[in-house]
């Protein structure tokens, strides 16, 4: 193309092209263009073009690349994070991030690479590539969209948004024990009671998770209010130390600050912890240093099924009979919400509580009092 004065060209086409730096990105000119019939028309669209650029003071455009941002974005999320929550995303980013973005800026990243990782994950990621759940997925995700909101704060250019990925999660089947379950089970606990028997039936009639529940000292009770205090929970995570273990069990703050709560006691529960009450001990073993973790409790509470004759469960089971219960007995939702540790009733109605067809038969029934049908 021949150039005639100031970065002016004739293009094959027969028009005048003027180009001019429109920014810099990291020191790198990024140009603009102005088109014209003949070379004086183009020169004076020219000249007010950087006329206009003077006016206005060129924006300094960042660029980063996500290895570096990524791992700024973790460092500044761990003062907020719980440890096991940082240790999952240390995970996300050495495993799926940083290999496939690691060296690209982001800047450069598309909407498309972002679908076109989704796409992967979903059908070969993971150690053995049998492909990872749309729940892992969402997770991998949410850290990248964690990075791109951190890096647009701090004005580094962001070429992709993670609201392009549509992914469809299957709603997992929610095992809840029915009534004879539930009758045939504590029948079977109270037969059978020890620390552990009482451990499960506590969870059956308060809802507490299994971690809460090996970090519950008997001091948390108080018998003479007749109340539960819930303010610890007990977690297996990746150990920091330099032992041999790869794991570690650590009890910290329960999952977020609405599972700080105060849970009535009804007095059959106050009755069964009477016998065992020992002040400043683990309540699973009545002793002060020994302890027993979610995992040992989880092999219990299936062996108490499998002696009891009741279909395999995981031990979050006892939460959602919980929770189903209370709305069969005419708990208001807020109650329940509160008593389970919920941030919001939604979280309750959509997530633990499962109405039986007992009841939502009983429910249409209504209609036949209300127009005296025959």
């Amino acid at each position: 193309m021949p150039k005639t004065g100031e970065n002016i060209y004739k293009r094959k086409d027969g028009r005048w092209e003027g180009r001019y730096i429109k920014e810099r990105v990291d020191g790198k000119a990024r140009y603009g263009a102005v088109y014209a019939r003949s070379y004086r028309e183009v020169k004076v669209k020219l000249d007010m073009a950087k006329k206009g650029l003077e006016k206005k003071v060129l924006p300094i455009v960042k660029t980063r690349k996500m290895e570096d941002i990524g791992n700024e974005w973790l460092t500044e999320a761990t003062v907020t994070l719980k440890e096991s929550s940082t240790n999952k995303y240390e995970d996300i980013l050495r495993c799926y991030i940083l290999p496939e973005f690691g060296e690209n800026e982001l800047s450069e990243i598309t909407n498309q690479r972002i679908i076109d990782f989704t796409n992967s994950l979903l059908l070969n990621g993971g150690a053995n590539k049998q492909g990872l759940t749309p729940t892992t997925v969402a997770g991998i995700l949410s850290a990248i969209n964690g990075i791109r909101v951190y890096a647009m704060r701090r004005d580094y250019m962001v070429g992709f948004s993670t609201k392009c990925v549509n992914l469809k999660r299957e709603q997992k089947d929610i095992r809840v024990f029915s009534f004879e379950e539930e009758k045939q089970l504590v029948a079977y606990l109270q037969e059978h009671m020890d620390l552990s028997a009482l451990g499960i039936l506590i969870c059956l009639f308060t809802g507490i998770r299994v971690g809460e529940l090996c970090a519950l000292k008997w001091d948390d009770i108080n018998l003479s209010e007749k109340k539960m205090s819930v303010c610890k929970t007990m977690q297996r995570i990746r150990a920091k130390s330099t032992t041999d273990s790869k794991t570690e069990i650590k009890i910290l703050e329960p999952k977020s600050a609405c599972s700080i709560r105060t849970i009535p006691l009804p007095d059959f529960i106050v009755e069964w912890v009477k016998e065992y009450h020992t002040p400043e001990t683990f309540l699973l073993t009545g002793d002060r240093c020994r302890y027993v973790e979610p995992r040992t409790m989880q092999n219990r509470f299936k062996k108490v099924l499998v002696s009891c004759g009741i279909q395999d469960a995981n031990f979050h089971a006892t939460r959602h009979t919980f929770a189903t219960r209370c709305i069969e007995l005419g708990f208001d939702v807020k109650s329940l919400s509160e008593i389970l540790g919920h941030a919001s009733v939604a979280i309750t109605m959509n997530r633990y509580v499962h109405p039986t067809m007992a009841l939502k038969a009983e429910n249409m029934n209504r209609f036949t009092n209300l127009f005296s049908v025959k």
